[in-house]
């Protein structure tokens, strides 16, 4: 549900028989350019790398149409080994943290020190990742991120582990994602091309959910039965299935683009790039107060169960794992579907926000935990959704520095957000804390839904008429033209 010029074009397909060098990155699309504006230059005037973009490529069908690609099945297969360990690492230095300080808050600064880096030094991993060979760069961070898992691990099992500890952690972890996040994301159009990139982004999203389901479990048995240093060892040795996958690639069948040459302003081109192209703001936006506000599930997920339930460890991996059984049907529906609208985007954000509100409200154990599943699958949807259709509307030269904004603002606002919401979910109880979230959210879905439906002369329509739309956005009186017939499209319920 774009709004903005080239809101429904797609960078063109590679040819078949590009092939690469280790150092060569991505697919050759050019940049999006609008209808009667196909000679305008780049943002500040600098000619960006790729090809003449051509027509929207079609997407293969099929739910896992991407894993036939060798390269995108070994990236897959090393990633679920390692999106376990993770996991695993995220319940164990949660409870961990817990045990040791009894505090929610203390959960919210531990997460916060995790993503503080990405708001601050988010932009620059962008850049990083435009300059350099996004396979190279994945083999320095993934091996640096098992290295501060056996770090804690070895903390943690030899019993000198402190709090100072976790939260140094947390925040070496985060500097290395820093590079880390914008890489993969942008690699993976170097593996799959354009015809393949909206199915590969939902298949990553149901691996990392697929580790959800089976990490939580097997953290939570181990940090019961041996403690946490288990699960942060596991995770530390989970890094060798992506870095073995990563060094079996056959670099030759890597989709082809020029890296972009260092030079000054590229991080100022890469902000004006987004400014001018509407239809990479609002997702950005968006994302941005829903990951600030809506996924603090640590702090809440870790003080219902502490403080409303009274369990242990195993309650909160079982609410771990409902969540993340309701973001692999999330993920897997999400792969089946052939484009990306705003509309989509923004009606699963107040989804989501309301069912947050309903969980925080929920009168027993059983309700709240059955509704974490749904919870998980409109999260997830938000996740897949804005993500493909920035990365598919964004000239790959800029991919790295567009998702590395996007990543900055989706996981950036936690340090911002956790702290915030941990104070109140400690002062005024676990209920009040998720409802906070869950109210901003979805406030911020309807606030961006309004001006996407006022920018494209839209308004809205509620008829209760049997057999017709009961709500929708229509053109409003006087509203014609070229400037209302895109944001119809995207912004009425499809038939």
């Amino acid at each position: 549900m774009s709004t903005g010029p080239g809101a429904h074009s797609a960078p063109a397909p590679n040819s078949h028989h590009d092939t690469v060098t280790d150092d060569a990155n991505a697919t050759t699309p050019g940049p999006i350019e609008a209808p009667g504006d196909a000679a305008a230059p780049p943002p500040g005037g600098t000619a960006t790398a790729g090809t003449t973009p051509g027509p929207a490529a079609t997407p293969r069908t099929g739910m896992f149409s991407s894993l036939r690609i060798r390269n995108y099945r070994l990236f897959a297969t090393g990633q679920v080994v390692s999106n376990t360990g993770t996991w695993m690492q995220r319940i164990a230095q949660d409870w961990l943290v817990l045990s040791l300080t009894g505090s929610s808050g203390a959960v919210g600064i531990t997460t916060a020190l995790q993503f503080l880096p990405m708001l601050l030094f988010g932009l620059y991993g962008g850049v990083l990742t435009d300059r350099f060979a996004k396979r190279k760069l994945l083999l320095c961070t993934q091996s640096a991120m098992g290295l501060t898992g056996l770090a804690l691990a070895g903390l943690t099992l030899s019993g000198q582990v402190q709090v100072w500890h976790v939260y140094a952690g947390a925040f070496l972890l985060g500097l290395v994602t820093v590079v880390d996040n914008p890489a993969r994301q942008a690699f993976v159009s170097e593996m799959v091309g354009q015809r393949d990139l909206r199915n590969a982004v939902s298949l990553n999203s149901a691996n990392f959910q697929s580790a959800r389901l089976i990490g939580p479990a097997v953290a939570g048995v181990l940090i019961t039965a041996f403690g946490s240093g288990w699960a942060f060892l596991f995770n530390g040795l989970s890094f060798l299935a992506p870095l073995t996958g990563l060094l079996m690639m056959r670099t030759a069948e890597l989709h082809k683009v020029d890296r972009v040459p260092r030079s000054k302003g590229q991080l100022r081109e890469g902000l004006a790039y987004v400014r001018q192209h509407p239809e990479l703001i609002w997702p950005i936006v968006l994302v941005g107060f829903i990951g600030t506000f809506g996924f603090n599930f640590p702090i809440w997920l870790t003080a219902f169960t502490y403080k409303v339930f009274h369990a242990g460890a195993g309650t909160y991996a079982l609410f771990n794992g409902l969540m993340a059984a309701g973001s692999l049907i999330g993920a897997l529906l999400a792969a089946r579907r052939s484009g990306s609208r705003l509309r989509m985007l923004v009606g699963a954000a107040l989804v989501f926000g309301l069912l947050e509100c309903v969980a925080a409200l929920s009168p027993g154990f059983w309700v709240f935990a059955a509704l974490l599943a749904p919870i998980g699958m409109v999260g997830l949807t938000i996740n897949v959704t804005a993500n493909s259709s920035v990365q598919m509307a964004t000239d790959p030269a800029m991919r790295g520095r567009v998702m590395s904004l996007f990543m900055m603002v989706f996981m950036g606002g936690t340090p911002l957000g956790a702290p915030l919401l941990g104070w109140v979910t400690d002062t005024y109880g676990p209920r009040i804390g998720f409802l906070a979230g869950g109210a901003i959210s979805a406030a911020a879905a309807a606030l961006v839904g309004l001006v996407l439906a006022r920018s494209g002369g839209l308004r809205l329509k509620i008829d209760l008429r049997r057999g017709h739309p009961h709500v929708a956005f229509v053109p409003r009186r006087g509203a014609a033209g070229v400037a209302g017939e895109a944001p119809e499209k995207e912004l009425a319920p499809a038939a």
